[in-house]
């Protein structure tokens, strides 16, 4: 009988194959300047509709490829570019409302925080809640979408680490690990907690990940 695998051997095993956040996927190299952390926004914003991550992720990159890296480009492109994007991405299903919503978030964050989110960083002075209230502020992002985003983000605004939400709690229940984020934070150093808890929202979205990390421990 082969022994029980320990906490550290799989969250190792979880790094390793699925620890990746979903900005990486999608081409971000997230750093505290405004250009990658809107990218990071748009990310969680298509993630939180109910579609797959991967047409999501795929949805994000076209519309960057097609320039709309920043809230001025987003909200200076015609929709129709907006939505053209979006289809190129596989996000058909809501590409047009998404589009429309996209515009208008852009503008408002230029309106408000002169497209910089490091500023509703500062306004909310360290407070989780109050940041993803101001974030459920912007057209299409709701409780979902602002977790989302503040789960992406932590490793560059470490105020508000750890946050690990309910799919992440609901990954580490399917891998056998701690279901109180402070435990499951220790488990990791800061500079990977993104990562971790992107690889357990990927436990917690498909059962074969959780399969794969067990199978990649040594017996």
């Amino acid at each position: 009988m082969s022994p029980r695998p320990t906490q550290q051997d799989l969250v190792r095993a979880l790094l390793d194959r699925h620890g990746r956040t979903y900005a990486a996927e999608a081409g971000i190299a997230l750093r505290n300047t405004p250009q990658p952390l809107y990218q990071a926004l748009v990310v969680a914003d298509l993630l939180s509709a109910r579609i797959r991550a991967s047409v999501a992720v795929a949805a994000a990159r076209a519309l960057f490829a097609a320039g709309l890296r920043s809230p001025r480009r987003m909200a200076d492109a015609p929709w129709q570019q907006r939505v053209d994007a979006l289809g190129e991405g596989g996000y058909r299903r809501y590409d047009e409302s998404t589009a429309t919503r996209l515009g208008e978030g852009a503008v408002l964050l230029l309106d408000s925080y002169g497209g910089d989110l490091r500023r509703m960083r500062d306004a909310a002075g360290g407070d989780t809640a109050v940041l993803r209230g101001a974030l459920q502020e912007l057209p299409g992002i709701g409780p979902a979408g602002s977790g989302i985003f503040v789960r992406e983000v932590q490793a560059v605004w470490p105020e508000f680490a750890p946050y690990l939400d309910a799919k992440a709690l609901q990954g580490a229940a399917e891998l056998g690990l701690p279901g109180d984020s402070g435990r499951l934070a220790r488990l990791v150093g800061p500079d990977r907690i993104a990562d971790f808890a992107s690889g357990l929202v990927r436990a917690a979205l498909d059962p074969a990940v959780a399969d794969d990390v067990r199978a990649r421990i040594p017996a």
